[in-house]
């Protein structure tokens, strides 16, 4: 198993060790004791859903931060602030992302071709299992309850899937977009032949209600081509397919790992 930050009895490792990429020169992803940190030596192009550094952006960090089961902060970007700040991290030209995944439970893989590398680096946790297009309960799209107050806790209720993708190549702006949606179909994926439910209604799980993503691409490398297209049927889709569908499962089987080790329920 790619589980570079777990020991061999399953425990999180010292914290600064640290993940060297082979694909991107410079990519390095280190544990500490609350979080994974993902760097490069510049800031690049980024397509990112997290609660700090969203949007279309530039970055050279990101960081997935862990919280434990009893997290019910109704102010997540102030939290990620305040551990940014104590961390002395500069605020700016980074991604922040929560999870309630412990961090030994990182999968990462990459993949090398001739017109691109890939590092993809993904913590799954489905406690908050979800199946996009069922009947649930729902919140306004500024996190306020829709209708009843004894809804809130549903949304943070501990899970989430974080996924990091790290491109180095080329893409035009509407490939970015096409990767996050083949990444998301690959997630789906895993759930799926991992047997993940959807808890509400007992069908197939899609994703979690709390997923998040981050797409960074090294753009200034001239001797690559300019990609177009990352659906699928493109080696670059295929690419981000395989490695997202094995982080995910990955990440999910070293969770019930643990928990069988430690004789809980799965």
């Amino acid at each position: 198993m790619t589980l570079p930050f777990r020991d061999v009895e399953g425990n999180l490792a010292a914290a600064g060790t640290a993940y060297t990429s082979v694909t991107w020169p410079g990519l390095r992803v280190t544990i500490h004791e609350r979080h994974v940190k993902a760097s490069v030596p510049s800031p690049v192009p980024a397509l990112s859903s997290a609660i700090v550094g969203g949007g279309m952006t530039e970055l050279d960090r990101v960081f997935n931060i862990y919280v434990d089961k009893h997290y019910r902060c109704d102010d997540p970007l102030r939290d990620i602030e305040r551990l940014l700040a104590e961390w002395q991290e500069p605020r700016d030209l980074c991604s922040g992302l929560l999870t309630a995944v412990k961090l030994q439970h990182t999968s990462i893989q990459e993949w090398d071709g001739s017109d691109f590398g890939l590092l993809c680096c993904t913590t799954a946790g489905v406690s908050n299992a979800a199946r996009a297009g069922s009947d649930r309960l729902v919140f306004d799209a500024c996190g306020n309850e829709a209708e009843e107050n004894s809804i809130r806790d549903a949304v943070y209720v501990p899970g989430t899937i974080n996924i990091m993708l790290w491109v180095f190549g080329r893409m035009t702006p509407g490939a970015m977009v096409n990767a996050v949606q083949t990444a998301v179909e690959a997630k789906a994926a895993a759930l799926a032949d991992c047997g993940v439910r959807d808890a509400d209604n007992g069908l197939s799980a899609t994703g979690t209600t709390t997923d998040a993503i981050v797409l960074a691409v090294r753009q200034d490398q001239e001797d690559k081509p300019l990609i177009q297209y990352a659906g699928t049927a493109t080696v670059m889709g295929a690419a981000i397919g395989r490695l997202v569908y094995d982080t995910v499962k990955e990440s999910l089987e070293a969770g019930q790992w643990v928990r069988r080790q430690e004789g809980e329920p799965r």
